[in-house]
């Protein structure tokens, strides 16, 4: 028996070896003979009814994904699209319509077919469940040049570099995809790769996904691979093959270790059989009996993990090296040895920034002052100085510290590094042309740049990132602080969330946590937070509803705070207009009324639902997700929010602490 599966291996490797250089080009179709379909069958009006939606949703769709299902059993039809996280809603658009015109021709009547294109991915089935061990309909591609120069150093390189794109675009990309870029310094200057699942997968499923492709495909001695699955799959290559810049970076990380000693002979196993790729231009089918992989020890995996965590803490060096830095106490701990390699001397940020001249001041919070500065490099930053004379502060830049280093999503500030010598607190982040939505959402003129286009798209992104905060990263944080000049906007005028001076860490089950000390910005605060010091995910949620009402009314919902109004705040104006059946009347008259009733109507719902009394009822942010791109989903009806207290109310709370 031993011998007999010996032999088929040997054949099967020698069958993937033959076939892989005839299909090393796109598209690559999959078929499976064992269901088919009739002409003019009910599956075929289901495919076709597929084939002229899917490509338009899954190219509108934030995450480039749509999924549809189409029919009842047996003739049911379920079908899922994604693109490359990387490439633009046009070519996404061309690229699936393309795949609904070769797959049914590659694929004649069968009722489960799979396709890959670089840009894309196209499967249709008849069942919709995809087998939970991801053995299903993978397919590797080795067809790369050989290595020459130390590859082992090179495949060790390699299995580091993507080992971190995958747990980036598992646990810190709410899109599931990711891009990588490493220095090799050799044969090969640098390597490159990308990670992506499907974006309705959670982390832990996508990891999952993943590590069982990494540890199937073997990297031996070849300048690119792929591995390629319905949920997942990655790709390296010595040639740069993604748009944009790299996700993970890594920087020579093992360019000192020494080569490890031989390791044994790993145990080929047979695979199942799967469908492979349909001759090109044509609709053959070829059936390989079975795709040979290596079983990856457990030892090998466990240093594959450590060396992993290893080098992902090892980022770039720092432009300049910080010589004291301040101590700081163990909860800090963790973050510190993350921001270590983020160190920039004081001399630097004193020379970028002018030695903070008044004229490139930014703004002023309870913080300290914030100053625009441009590094040696040309690099423009915003470099965030602790005030001398506060008496808070310390805590707050330490939070940061903990927290900012370790969140990464195009929707939140992004940290660039750490000054905390002569006496200075400095954070820098990276500079963001635009400043903060409040200095133009609440402007009579400058509000006239944000049509409804560009204000849903930045409730969008303000969503986004708070679902990737509460429960897509790995962390769970609770912000605390949301409001409209915590609210970046960059050239593109995409939001980015930034302040986590007052956030808080929450463990995954923990729903609330209460505090004596309240802290935030009257006007955003959820009720039960402000009474009696309970935060969770649903106090943001109630900020983030007063934002959307500002973002549609261009009114703050703070005003009535800064006045001895008994009524009249934002809140109470717009349900009493809901409820008369006018809240049209209080949109922004600045947009010119370029926008449809319905879209700014359900936001103001939306809005609503996010503000009610009771926190319980209030959605988590995956459900407005879902709410703002769909308008097939029912909402519920609000009620009325019960925040419509003046500032002598809340000013009895003895102890509330009012910041920012």
């Amino acid at each position: 028996m031993a011998h007999h599966l010996l032999v088929l291996a040997v054949a099967a490797i020698v069958a993937v070896a033959l076939l892989a250089p005839c299909v090393a080009g796109y598209p690559w179709p999959f078929c499976a003979t064992r269901r088919n379909f009739k002409a003019n069958s009910r599956y075929q009006a289901h495919l076709d009814l597929v084939t002229g939606t899917l490509p338009k949703n899954a190219s509108s769709s934030p995450d480039l994904f749509a999924t549809a299902v189409v029919g009842a059993i047996p003739e049911q039809l379920w079908a899922i699209g994604l693109c490359r996280g990387d490439v633009n809603a046009t070519d996404c658009f061309s690229c699936l319509t393309q795949a609904f015109q070769d797959l049914p021709n590659d694929c004649s009547y069968d009722k489960d077919a799979t396709i890959y294109y670089d840009p894309c991915m196209l499967h249709y089935s008849s069942n919709r469940r995809l087998p939970d061990d991801d053995s299903g309909v993978p397919y590797f591609m080795n067809y790369f040049a050989n290595v020459t120069s130390d590859p082992g150093r090179f495949n060790r390189l390699v299995a580091v570099l993507v080992n971190a794109t995958a747990d980036y675009a598992a646990y810190n990309s709410s899109r599931r995809f990711a891009t990588g870029e490493a220095d090799f310094d050799q044969e090969y200057p640098k390597v490159y790769s990308l990670a992506q699942c499907t974006p309705d997968q959670t982390p832990a499923n996508c990891r999952k996904c993943l590590v069982g492709l990494i540890s199937q495909m073997v990297i031996t001695n070849n300048t690119g691979g792929r591995a390629l699955w319905v949920n997942c799959t990655y790709r390296y290559e010595t040639e740069p093959f993604f748009n944009g810049p790299a996700m993970v970076r890594l920087a020579s990380p093992i360019s000192g270790a020494p080569a490890p000693a031989p390791t044994p002979a790993l145990a080929p196993v047979v695979q199942p059989t799967i469908g492979t790729p349909a001759a090109a231009g044509g609709a053959r089918k070829y059936s390989v009996p079975g795709v040979v992989v290596a079983v990856v020890l457990p030892t090998v995996a466990a240093l594959n993990l450590v060396a992993c965590v290893c080098f992902w803490r090892r980022r770039r060096r720092p432009r300049t090296q910080a010589k004291q830095p301040y101590a700081m106490d163990s909860a800090e701990a963790e973050g510190i040895e993350i921001v270590d390699s983020m160190m920039i001397d004081v001399s630097t940020l004193r020379v970028a920034t002018g030695d903070f001249d008044e004229s490139n001041k930014l703004g002023e919070g309870g913080f300290g002052a914030v100053y625009k500065g441009v590094l040696p490099d040309g690099d423009e930053i915003a470099v965030k100085r602790l005030s001398k004379s506060s008496t808070q502060g310390v805590e707050e830049l330490k939070n940061e510290l903990a927290l900012v280093a370790k969140l990464k999503h195009k929707n939140l500030v992004r940290l660039v590094g750490v000054c905390l010598e002569q006496q200075e607190r400095l954070l820098v982040y990276e500079f963001v042309p635009n400043r903060s939505l409040d200095l133009i959402l609440f402007d009579t003129e400058k509000r006239e740049q944000l049509d409804w286009g560009m204000r849903y798209k930045i409730i969008n992104g303000i969503a986004r990132g708070l679902q990737y905060l509460h429960e897509d990263s790995q962390l769970k944080v609770v912000h605390r602080d949301l409001k409209a000049s915590n609210i970046l906007l960059d050239v593109n005028m995409n939001p980015k969330i930034s302040d986590f001076g007052l956030a808080r860490i929450f463990g995954r089950d923990q729903t609330q946590a209460i505090t004596n000390r309240v802290v935030g910005t009257y006007g955003y605060m959820a009720p039960e937070y402000v009474m009696r010091g309970n935060y969770s995910v649903k106090s943001d949620t109630f900020s983030f509803g007063v934002m959307v009402l500002e973002i549609v009314t261009g009114r703050k919902n703070n005003d009535c705070y800064k006045s001895q109004q008994q009524s009249g705040d934002l809140l109470t104006t717009v349900w009493e207009r809901w409820e008369a059946g006018t809240v049209s009347e209080i949109v922004d008259a600045s947009m010119g009324g370029s926008f449809r009733d319905g879209d700014v109507l359900r936001c103001i719902h939306i809005g609503l639902l996010c503000v009610q009394g009771d926190p319980a009822v209030r959605p988590v942010m995956s459900s407005v997700m879902m709410m703002l791109s769909s308008d097939t989903i029912t909402l519920q009806r609000p009620s009325k929010p019960s925040f419509a207290r003046n500032r002598a109310d809340i000013m009895s709370v003895s102890t509330v602490s009012l910041e920012g």
